[in-house]
């Protein structure tokens, strides 16, 4: 081949390869210009996979040939290492299938008998796959082929790694679409731009808040009890600013172990200590453009605190085992149900974090005091119980919400969105078993001017159940329990689990709910 004929071929490519992402696209053209070069029958492009160790077709030409996706060859530890070692070489390989070159054997079983040319191609994680020419019935490459493939290795690697990472990109796409709809499920939502429930009642002065400081990016420290929504504040404050476009990221500080929270704060780099097989790219980096949301701040412990604050003032990252700061470009929500003023006075929380984080806070209030949304948020949970579990949508009764309405809520919305659930589960889509689901205690949650259900009304006279507005010892026992489990989500031990909270030995509790049919699973909840 003439020298200027081969650098119009070598350009034309580099054209087609980068012209089409996905290289089964393009697989059928590369064919057809090198077939005015060499007597080709067929081109295959495979892609190894390291971590199966499988070798996959992934463009082939012509479109008889066994189609992409339809051949995934599994290979021995043997066959791994010679392919790697191949590979690693940069020799184009000439010879027959089955015949000297198990290599071969390997990358075109199903060509048996054709003159092969195969060429490694590589990627930016090393050996990434092959290009396979097979030539026509009755003819053969000469040594001339053999070189030439070896030059045109380039723009076949670029092809093949152009189309792993699209691939790569579409499979994070699908991943982060898939958590946004569980997102959206677990919030009861169908957009993350719906409106909070009880934005116009109870929330109005926390809706009012979130409005004044959404556009600006100062701090913002969330305060409320356990339960009271301050994710939902988080996001709504998100959602209205100029980052809505960007991530949104949620830490719980208190479920981080403490000696892995430099890593998911700020990341890693592979080999910085044992287990740090690949880098990590930390929370902030993740959330680089958009909203790191820190739940639970009160939680990090003071050498933490320390390294949170320098981030908070200078905006730049340093990856554990890393040698070079990252500037992030975030915005600070933060968020505890802890008295952090008095943890500042004891010293278990440093005051200049308390003082960078505290610039505009917000304080949301208890179920108890604003049951005027009771009816919406009940409504709400009652339509995402429907959509989690399938079940038909049931519209809580006046009974029901009078029943809701005047129990105190310890737990806030996060309880009354798991009663919601258990009622809806109680009920199998008919009815929503609301006094059921509030515990055996029913009634001795309900106000003395509250309406009694049927049912516990006519045992009024019966002298051996109990009076209207009591309930059994092990009732009362078995809904203090479960009112335990609802604030500390399901926890039992620990010292923020439920036997703490009742001050009694955890393998006592454990005892008692196996007793009284309480499963502490039932409780646990995200977010």
């Amino acid at each position: 081949m003439a020298g200027s004929s081969f650098q119009d071929l070598l350009l034309d490519l580099w054209r087609e390869a980068c012209r089409h992402i996905e290289i089964r696209e393009s697989a059928a053209t590369l064919a057809d210009m090198l077939a005015e070069y060499l007597p080709l029958a067929s081109l295959s492009v495979l892609r190894f996979d390291q971590q199966l160790k499988t070798v996959e077709l992934v463009g082939v030409a012509p479109e008889s040939s066994p189609q992409p996706g339809a051949t995934s060859i599994p290979c021995t530890a043997t066959q791994w290492r010679k392919l790697a070692a191949w590979s690693r070489s940069g020799n184009v390989l000439h010879g027959r299938s089955g015949k000297n070159s198990p290599e071969l054997s390997l990358l075109a079983p199903e060509q048996i008998g054709h003159d092969l040319l195969a060429g490694p191609l590589m990627s930016s994680e090393g050996t990434g796959g092959a290009v396979v020419l097979a030539a026509r019935d009755g003819e053969k490459f000469l040594a001339t082929h053999a070189r030439m493939l070896k030059q045109l290795l380039e723009p076949f690697s670029a092809a093949l790694e152009n189309d792993r990472r699209l691939h790569e990109l579409t499979a994070l796409r699908e991943a982060a679409e898939a958590d946004r709809r569980t997102l959206l499920t677990r919030l009861g939502r169908q957009e993350m731009s719906d409106a909070v429930v009880g934005a116009d009642t109870g929330l109005r002065l926390v809706m009012e808040r979130v409005e004044l400081v959404a556009n600006s990016d100062v701090p913002v420290l969330i305060l409320g009890d356990t339960g009271t929504g301050k994710e939902v504040a988080a996001r709504a404050i998100h959602n209205r600013s100029p980052r809505a476009t960007g991530p949104f990221i949620r830490v719980n500080c208190g479920a981080i172990p403490a000696e892995l929270i430099d890593s998911h704060l700020f990341g890693h780099e592979k080999g910085s200590f044992t287990g740090a097989a690949d880098l990590r790219q930390g929370w902030f980096e993740r959330a680089d453009g958009g909203t790191l949301f820190l739940d639970e701040i009160g939680e990090l412990p003071l050498p933490a605190q320390v390294r949170l604050l320098r981030v908070l003032q200078d905006h730049q990252v340093e990856r554990v085992g890393g040698q070079q700061m990252i500037h992030v470009d975030v915005r600070i929500v933060t968020a505890t149900h802890r008295d952090l003023a008095g943890m500042v006075k004891v010293g278990t929380f440093r005051e200049d974090l308390w003082y960078r984080i505290n610039v505009f806070p917000i304080l949301l209030p208890p179920l108890r005091d604003r049951t005027e949304d009771i009816p919406a948020l009940a409504n709400h949970f009652a339509q995402r119980a429907a959509n989690r579990f399938g079940l038909t949508y049931v519209e809580p009764s006046a009974a029901d919400l009078q029943l809701l309405i005047n129990y105190p809520w310890p737990g806030n919305i996060r309880e009354l969105g798991a009663v919601i659930d258990r009622a809806a589960i109680l009920g199998n889509g008919k009815r929503l078993e609301i006094a059921a689901s509030l515990g055996a205690g029913g009634p001795m949650l309900v106000a003395p001017n509250a309406s009694v259900p049927s049912q516990q009304a006519s045992q009024a006279d019966d002298p051996l159940s109990p009076s209207i507005g009591l309930a059994t010892l092990d009732a009362a026992m078995k809904a203090h329990i479960e009112r335990a489990l609802v604030t500390t989500h399901g926890r039992v031990e620990g010292k923020r689990g439920a036997a703490k909270i009742l001050g009694i030995n955890p393998h006592t509790l454990r005892a008692r709910m196996r007793k009284l049919g309480v499963r502490w699973e039932e409780f646990r909840e995200d977010g």
